[in-house]
């Protein structure tokens, strides 16, 4: 995936999120982000990466952005490898 592409899920991603009554307060209080570092990380590839794995936590969760973006279900972890701290780990 084009690092420019993953930026623009991260970015969706972060709309989405935003706009969730009941996600937004356990993301918030679970990365200790304010709302103002949410306007200002919509510019940063590194918390859009945040927010991509915080989306990916759970299913349900992946299933609902994707559903109402119109995206595959893989397309959430394919950018969030592709934004900065998002390479697969090899322990080997």
């Amino acid at each position: 995936m084009q690092h420019d592409y993953a930026e623009t899920i991260g970015l969706q991603a972060l709309g989405w999120l935003a706009g969730n009554e009941e996600l937004l307060p356990v993301f918030l209080g679970a990365t200790g982000a304010t709302e103002a570092d949410l306007r200002a990380g919509a510019s940063d590839p590194a918390f859009l990466g945040s927010v991509l794995d915080f989306l990916t936590m759970d299913d349900t969760w992946v299933i609902a952005f994707c559903d109402g973006a119109g995206l595959d279900y893989a397309v959430p972890l394919s950018a969030r490898q592709a934004l900065p701290g998002g390479a697969q780990m090899h322990w080997t």
